[in-house]
């Protein structure tokens, strides 16, 4: 993959974020791997052999709600061969039980591919004794079971990741319509992190267009409804610190991204759909030099986070402007309350909320839920309480199907001590 060289970043702290970097070749050619990647004329060429490195030691999240099974089928056939993939559900169960439809789906296709995968489901009351057992009881609803959100999806499936051993962690959500833009999220991912070199690194994606039917033809729009908010709003964060004014954050809302699992398992993630642009927050308050840092090791190199345009439409359902207008508004919370946004930003959220109908004059911004990092987690716990009493946790072996010895993705002998 060859990607446009990036020269310009905004520095807060220990958080270096890149400017915009856009795909230019989905395939830039057989290119002898150095260790190093290819300098050309503002470009840098990642090698598929580097790029494939990557991928074996990625696993690709996809957070499913009550999506089709030929859709489902789609992301699936989009995910790199060597990624492992983990489907975490919240699908309804009654009338019909669409979990048993999705697992089925994915099963079928480990066979078919001799491919490994995992699945549970969020509402799965032996999930939440698991996550009870290990020590994450604020992930528990009133219920007693796994509260409902994105965000909490999320988090499920990064903990499932955290005991696989893998080194990275990519998200995909599963209602993209277009295998070929999952498939080339998911070479980003590892380009990115390739070229990210740190143990601390993200990817965002943000998508060429995303096309919508207007007056019987398909208009290519390069903003979302969701996305140029929060993106304003974090780019006000930044400017109000270096006096400067900037445009450098493009993917406040991106549902699809990566990140070093060392990385991940010291984010603190929000609930429902404050997931993404609070994952910017919690770097800023981690890293961004402002409150106090725990962690010497990462203040003392860099945590860099690239941005990559991809070259495939983004096509997925449309669910309507009040989904759009809660995206916006919950971004908005995690800004307002963060301790690291300062005064005039805060009020300047609030009057903008209030014009937005939002909020009531006197009003504050409600709090957004936010757990502990996945780290606080005993795995080991964790994954007994899934194999003992978790009735939708699956784990799909399809490599017997091509003649080679089986191997389940996780193993509890084989879950990594150090990320406990």
């Amino acid at each position: 993959m060859r990607l446009a060289d990036s020269f310009r970043s905004e520095r807060f702290g220990a958080v270096r974020i890149q400017e915009l970097q856009r795909v230019i070749e989905l395939d830039s050619g057989a290119v002898h791997d150095t260790g190093q990647p290819s300098l050309s004329a503002g470009s840098r060429v990642v090698p598929p052999e580097a790029m494939r490195a990557v991928e074996s030691q990625m696993v690709i999240v996809v957070p499913c709600m009550n999506e089709t099974r030929s859709v489902i089928e789609g992301v699936l056939s989009g995910i790199p061969h060597d990624c492992l993939i983990v489907l975490v559900s919240n699908s309804d169960r009654r009338p019909v039980d669409r979990y048993e439809i999705e697992s089925q789906t994915l099963e079928q296709f480990c066979r078919l591919a001799g491919r490994s995968a995992v699945a549970v489901h969020q509402k799965d009351p032996g999930l939440a004794a698991a996550f009870k057992a290990a020590g994450m009881t604020e992930l528990i609803g009133e219920d007693g079971l796994v509260r409902n959100g994105k965000g909490e999806a999320m988090l499920i499936g990064m903990a499932v990741a955290a005991m696989t051993g893998r080194k990275y962690l990519g998200y995909v959500d599963a209602d993209n319509y277009v295998p070929g833009a999952v498939n080339e999220y998911c070479k980003a991912y590892a380009a990115g992190l390739y070229l990210a070199g740190s143990a601390y690194s993200m990817v965002r994606i943000s998508w060429h267009s995303k096309p919508k039917l207007r007056d019987g033809r398909l208009f290519f729009s390069r903003k979302g409804r969701s996305s140029q908010i929060t993106n304003e709003w974090l780019n006000k964060f930044l400017a109000e610190y270096s006096g400067f004014g900037t445009e450098v954050i493009a993917t406040g809302n991106a549902g699809e991204h990566a990140m070093t699992l060392e990385l991940g398992l010291k984010l603190r993630l929000a609930g429902g759909f404050a997931v993404e642009p609070y994952e910017y927050m919690d770097v800023f308050e981690q890293f961004g030099g402002v409150l106090e840092s725990s962690d010497a090791e990462v203040m003392a190199g860099s945590v860099p986070i690239l941005q990559i345009e991809t070259r495939n439409p983004h096509f997925h359902d449309n669910k309507g402007e009040e989904h759009v207008q809660g995206m916006r508004m919950q971004a908005l919370n995690v800004i307002y309350h963060s301790p690291v946004t300062l005064p005039s930003v805060r009020q300047a959220i609030v009057d903008f909320m209030i014009s937005q109908g939002a909020l009531q004059a006197g009003q504050e911004p409600p709090k957004e839920r936010v757990y502990p990092p996945v780290a606080s987690l005993d795995l080991e716990l964790l994954y007994d309480g899934l194999d003992a009493e978790a009735l939708s946790f699956r784990q799909f072996d399809g490599r017997a199907s091509n003649g080679l010895p089986p191997a389940p993705p996780i193993e509890r002998r084989a879950i990594p001590h150090h990320a406990i």
